[in-house]
């Protein structure tokens, strides 16, 4: 594990890397706005797809690494992500664009632009919470690449029941929330549940060839 810092228009991002022996693609997986790549998902990930021949690499939006407590407006973290990308890309294999919800929403707003090889949307943030009439869905399927959303079955942003019909393919994560915690009463450890998600993710990422 190796930790890199860029510099971008919206301030100093970082990428903690997880490198895979022989890698063939980057997983690069940016965080939501109430927390950091410490998020149960993003680690889960970090410790199980390397050994897949994908590296993962964590993005920390500049906000975060400035120690802010609040994200930017959506405009600034897809400023952040986009000075991260030639990072990303350096390596010289393809990467998939990820993020957990509100990293989700800028992994599908710019993954055209940028190039990206297929989007990773974790807790996609459909709506907010009792509002479903306030749908991003236009920007999940607007990504334009070939597209994986994980979502909790108990997701308040948004059940797997709500997801309109897209090009995408969908993965549900039942009794999760938005975090992919699941109630100590589910029929479902939460270890389980973290072998969902990055089993899903390990056979999605092999079917993209």
């Amino acid at each position: 594990m190796t930790t890199q810092t860029v510099g971008t228009d919206a301030g100093d991002a970082r990428i903690t890397w997880h490198p895979a022996r022989n890698a063939r693609l980057v997983l690069a997986v940016g965080h939501g706005a109430g927390g950091g790549i410490e998020a149960r998902d993003l680690t889960a990930l970090a410790a199980a797809l390397p050994r897949h021949g994908v590296t993962v690499a964590l993005v920390e939006q500049p906000w975060r690494v400035a120690g802010k407590k609040v994200a930017p407006a959506p405009k600034t973290l897809d400023t952040g992500w986009r000075g991260v990308w030639p990072a990303l890309t350096g390596p010289g294999l393809p990467v998939i664009s990820g993020g957990r919800s509100a990293g989700a929403r800028v992994a599908c707003r710019t993954a055209a632009e940028l190039g990206a090889h297929a989007v990773l949307a974790l807790s996609f943030p459909l709506h907010p919470p009792g509002r479903p009439e306030k749908s991003r869905a236009a920007e999940l399927l607007g990504a334009g690449v070939p597209t994986l959303v994980v979502q909790g079955g108990n997701d308040p942003f948004g059940r797997p029941a709500e997801f309109p019909e897209g090009g995408f393919e969908l993965v549900e994560v039942a009794y999760g929330d938005h975090g992919f915690a699941v109630p100590k009463r589910a029929g479902l450890t939460q270890e389980r549940a973290l072998e969902i998600i990055t089993g899903a993710v390990r056979e999605w990422v092999v079917s993209l060839g």
